[in-house]
């Protein structure tokens, strides 16, 4: 059941609770009104077609970060089997933000770590809203070379607004364990498949994303600041920070996943239900599990020396320049 609505959904809502207060009326009474109800579901269908055929790099941001959206760990139990959960990086503590553990996908054996936003305040709160401290990133990394060593695919899921900024964090090197995780995963012997499920934020994104294969799914985002951190610094506004600028700062940012393709950043799209992959969470779901398969059976081919040297050759192509002489 959707939950809430974003502010350019309000047409759907309305609608939407209409249809459900007529199917309460007629629910147990002789009284006929599927034709109407059915006229209405239309109208949504050719409302929400018509929104999300047009969207703006901004919405696609709101709809990222919606608390509805499925994230890690409604994934792991909708296209896994047999998944254990592994804790601790094995020097300071456990960090509930990432998700790591052994399952299987199609019997396929992986390896999967993740970020975990948490639902409802007491769960928020202890996931720290999806942003990890250098222990999350440490136990990834442990759980990477467990996939090194048994020869087992690992498969990434993103979905934070950043790396923990706070002072402890700083104290334990956060940083550092985010720099250690980029050098690390990108001589890793084996398989590494990402997917930005929600909001890939920063160097926090980036420390699960150093891959031979990146997706994303259609309305996700990422980039190396939010809009909001981005207004901030470009305008330096105090308090009249509003949607228009935030808006202006998402366009400028080329933050969706159709402009990461576009750039050649991200290797593929991954779609989602019409509305959003909440709307759907078991289809996008089947869609995600699909893409992981048939990425893997193509690197399996690869030896571990040439998924390495790919892997390189990837990372340096990316971005552009002119050289000007005189």
């Amino acid at each position: 059941m959707i939950r809430y609505y974003l502010e350019f959904e309000r047409p759907i809502e309305e609608l939407e609770v209409k249809i459900d207060e007529l199917k309460r009326i007629s629910d147990g009474k002789d009284i006929d009104i599927s034709s109407e109800i059915k006229k209405l579901e239309k109208k949504v269908r050719d409302i929400r077609s018509e929104i999300f055929s047009s969207l703006t790099p901004w919405q696609k941001t709101l709809i990222a970060r919606h608390p509805d959206r499925p994230y890690t760990f409604d994934y792991i139990n909708m296209i896994t089997s047999d998944f254990i959960e592994m804790h601790g990086d094995r020097r300071y503590s456990d960090d509930p933000a990432i998700v790591a553990g052994i399952g299987k996908i199609q019997d396929m054996p992986v390896i999967i770590a993740g970020h975990q936003k948490g639902r409802g305040t007491k769960e928020r709160i202890y996931r720290n809203f999806g942003q990890p401290h250098p222990e999350g990133y440490r136990k990834t990394l442990r759980v990477m070379k467990l996939a090194e060593r048994f020869k087992r695919p690992v498969i990434t899921f993103i979905d934070t607004p950043g790396a923990y900024p706070g002072i402890g964090a700083e104290e334990r090197g956060q940083a550092e364990a985010i720099a250690v995780n980029l050098m690390e995963m990108s001589k890793l012997r084996t398989p590494i498949i990402s997917i930005v499920i929600g909001e890939g934020g920063s160097g926090g994104a980036l420390a699960l994303s150093v891959a031979d294969r990146l997706f994303m799914l259609e309305h996700s985002c990422y980039s190396v600041i939010s809009p909001e951190g981005c207004a901030a610094i470009l305008w330096k506004k105090e308090n009249d920070l509003g949607t228009d600028d935030f808006s202006r700062a998402a366009d400028a940012l080329k933050l969706t996943a159709q402009d990461l393709l576009a750039y050649k950043i991200i290797d593929g799209i991954i779609p989602e239900p019409l509305g959003g992959a909440h709307r759907d969470p078991e289809g996008t779901a089947k869609n995600i599990s699909e893409h992981i398969v048939a990425a893997f059976e193509e690197l399996k081919t690869k030896t571990p020396g040439k998924l390495v040297e790919e892997r390189y050759k990837r990372f340096r192509k990316i971005g552009s320049f002119i050289e000007e002489t005189e």
